[in-house]
């Protein structure tokens, strides 16, 4: 079709997918995490700062109370996401999350580029939430810190840098990494302590402020429920979706789950549920407790308590928000290591950072070395300039493993060949004789792969047109129409193109519904997102994925020197089978 066997040849050379040993469950880490691990671990990496400061934000400066409809909203748009993290997560209990799943189904290249911007994507989240620590704590002993800092030690005025440098951030970046090396099982131990704290702490908020609720906040008066209108609960919608990126950590941890089939899926679904809970109640709250046009969007909750008279309740918030953000720390310190790990081990990355402490069982290398280069970060740049940098990577695995999803759902069985795969009981059979005539001579699995590639096309187009479709690009109303009905019919009918193939039925393991329904919408919710992202971020994702063409390796599966996007040769010792399904890449 097309011509496209030169290219399906060239993409053969360019790419490959990784194949797994066929015992899953085999592994140099060490296996000991529960489902109560796993759920504690990604209520600790979505329940943090986001809780104390993004909740009197969005609600102050563009949804006012109907904030709860936004997270409502940002909650089923990141389930979506969930689901398919989920269901790679069980059916490959391996470490590496995004990477690791792109990388089955799509192959190397696509998985360095994810792996490489979620490499970055969490030493900037990790770096800025010790910032937002110690910003925080250096609040409630009114900047002593901070002009300690300024007076005794140094300061500078230097574009994109912090006027101060912040040890206290770096410090505890270094003490975390320190205790996380000491193995799996010590770092989860913490993060019972800290997450059993702040769920605490989120219960006496709601007890407490439910108590000092007044309906009369949410009246006309005082604006309504919803001043800013039906663009305002989507414009937080946005806002709110990133306070729900922690729960790939579960993902990440697969690999050192007692039972990941189980436990992945069930820890996934009820973390995010308790998340997406706690944001929705805590929101109510705050904004019955004081007018949300009075909020203090730097430490809302706890002003709020101070504002009502009860200075002590302040106090406790603050010790909440601290152990809360203690979590998130933990859980970026947490996967990040592990990703570097799967890449080294892969040959993808320095093959230093693949070798595992024999005793603690964690790779210990990668732990101390990326905590140090995130300390370093949040010693020297501010929590502005990181937070400008922060989404576009943790967006783009998303968007990838949703269509990986896809990919892998309707790969087909080999072992079922063309002429008996016609005449199977299949509940979609009836339409091959139709896709014959229609596509020629293709596979089915290659008539998924083009149609998944034309969704994620159609998506972005759909995505730049509503985004910049009447102001930047100053479309006239007609074209702007039209350009819309032919990116949204393209986007459907690959949806259709893709339903009408028999997908894989697999009980064993969690499943995502309605495929390519739901990865479908997350694709498209994801690029929506992006085309908010500003355009420092684009700059910054372009010059990080440059420097990642160089980055040297050694690992296990290549001979070459260096990882380049644009080498054509392989190691040959290792003989790589592509499917058929495969070759539309």
């Amino acid at each position: 079709m097309l011509g496209c066997a030169p290219a399906v040849r060239l993409c053969q050379k360019l790419n490959r997918l990784k194949t797994l040993d066929d015992d899953m469950m085999a592994t140099s880490l060490k296996r000991c995490l529960s489902t109560l691990d796993l759920t504690l671990l990604g209520v600790g990496g979505m329940v943090g700062s986001g809780l104390y400061v993004l909740t009197g934000t969005v609600a102050k400066d563009m949804v006012g109370p109907a904030v709860i409809i936004s997270f409502l909203f940002a909650g089923i748009a990141s389930l979506l996401a969930a689901f398919c993290y989920a269901e790679f997560g069980a059916r490959i209990p391996k470490t590496g999350s995004a990477y690791m799943f792109t990388y089955v189904s799509v192959g190397e290249v696509w998985a360095f580029l994810i792996g490489w911007n979620v490499i970055l994507e969490n030493m900037i989240g990790g770096a800025a939430v010790a910032r937002a620590w110690s910003g925080y704590l250096d609040s409630i002993f009114n900047h002593a810190i901070q002009n300690f800092t300024e007076t005794h030690i140094m300061q500078w005025n230097i574009p994109f840098l912090a006027h101060y440098p912040d040890l206290l951030a770096a410090g505890i970046l270094v003490v975390a990494s320190f205790f996380i090396s000491f193995g799996v099982q010590v770092s989860s131990y913490l993060n019972h302590i800290f997450s059993t704290i702040s769920m605490g702490v989120i219960i006496f908020i709601l007890v407490f402020g439910f108590v000092l609720a007044e309906p009369a906040n949410w009246s006309q008066k005082e604006g309504g429920f919803a001043p800013f209108g039906l663009s305002g609960i989507l414009a937080g919608s946005a806002t709110c979706f990133y306070a729900f990126v922690g729960f790939d950590v579960i993902a990440s941890s697969s690999e050192e789950a007692k039972n990941p089939q189980k436990a992945v899926p069930i820890a996934t679904a009820i973390s995010l549920g308790l998340a997406a809970t706690a944001y929705i109640l805590v929101s109510t709250v705050l904004t019955l407790m004081v007018p949300w046009h009075t909020l203090d969007p730097n430490s809302a909750l706890a002003d709020a308590f101070f504002r009502r008279g009860y200075s002590w309740a302040g106090v406790v918030v603050a010790v909440g928000s601290i152990c809360a953000m203690n979590t998130v720390l933990l859980c970026n310190l947490f996967s990040l290591p592990r990703i570097v790990y799967a890449m080294a081990e892969d040959g993808l990355f320095f093959s230093i950072f693949a070798r595992v402490n024999p005793v603690t069982k964690v790779p210990v290398n990668a732990i101390l070395v990326f905590g140090v280069l995130m300390a370093t970060m949040a010693l020297i740049f501010d929590l502005e300039a990181l937070v400008q940098f922060l989404s576009i990577g943790t967006l783009l695995a998303y968007t990838f493993v949703a269509a990986s999803v896809i990919v892998l759902r309707f790969q087909p069985d080999k072992s079922t060949s063309k002429s008996t795969a016609s005449t199977s009981p299949n509940p979609n059979a009836c339409w091959e004789p139709y896709l014959g005539r229609l596509l020629g001579d293709c596979e089915p699995g290659e008539v998924v792969a083009f149609s998944v590639l034309t969704l994620i096309v159609s998506s972005v187009s759909l995505c730049v047109v509503l985004e910049f479709g009447t102001q930047q690009l100053h479309l006239p109303m007609w074209s702007f129409t039209m350009l819309l009905v032919i990116f949204s019919l393209a986007f459907v009918i690959s949806l259709a193109l893709i339903w009408i193939h028999e997908p894989q039925s697999d009980s064993k393991t969690f499943q995502v519904p309605l495929v390519p329904l739901s990865p479908g919408a997350s694709i498209l919710i994801n690029v929506f997102l992006m085309m908010k992202l500003s355009y420092l971020t684009w700059i910054r994702f372009t010059v990080w994925i440059a420097i990642g063409k160089k980055v040297p390796h050694g690992g296990r599966q290549s001979e070459t020197s260096s990882f380049d996007l644009d080498r054509t040769v392989h190691n040959q010792k290792e003989a790589c089978e592509f499917p058929e399904w495969y070759n539309a890449w």
